[in-house]
């Protein structure tokens, strides 16, 4: 089978796209492509994550549903706690509902977006 298109890139919705953008720059160790006051491009190895301006941003509540999560990036790590600790410091804040912290962590990026730090499915098997 051939794949009808290729993942160009991720594309995350902010109010301010520079600050969501260094975070996961730091988090992911990605690169600045572009930058402008409505948008940023990072680029890592074969993947890009765009981060966008919308002003009336509403962040998703997690785990509820009054303002639904649109999507969520699931990070690979090799040490949770390790990795977890680190995001905080950078800016992520930890979930108050952890469903299964022993195998994945729920975190909140600076624009209210959860996203998960996990071990890759070869740790489970």
């Amino acid at each position: 089978m051939t794949a009808i298109a290729k993942l160009g890139a991720v594309s995350l919705d902010s109010r301010d796209p520079h600050r969501l953008a260094q975070f996961y720059r730091e988090l992911l160790e990605f690169e600045v492509r572009y930058e402008s006051d409505e948008l940023v491009v990072l680029q890592g190895a074969g993947v890009m994550v765009t981060v966008e301006r919308v002003a009336d941003h509403q962040p998703p509540n997690w785990p509820g549903n009054e303002v639904p999560k649109q999507m969520h990036l699931d990070l690979f790590v090799t040490d949770l706690d390790a990795a977890e600790r680190a995001a905080i410091e950078i800016g992520a804040v930890r979930a108050e509902f952890q469903p299964a912290a022993d195998q994945w962590r729920v975190l909140i990026d600076p624009s209210g977006h959860p996203f998960c730090l996990t071990l890759p499915p070869s740790a489970f098997a």
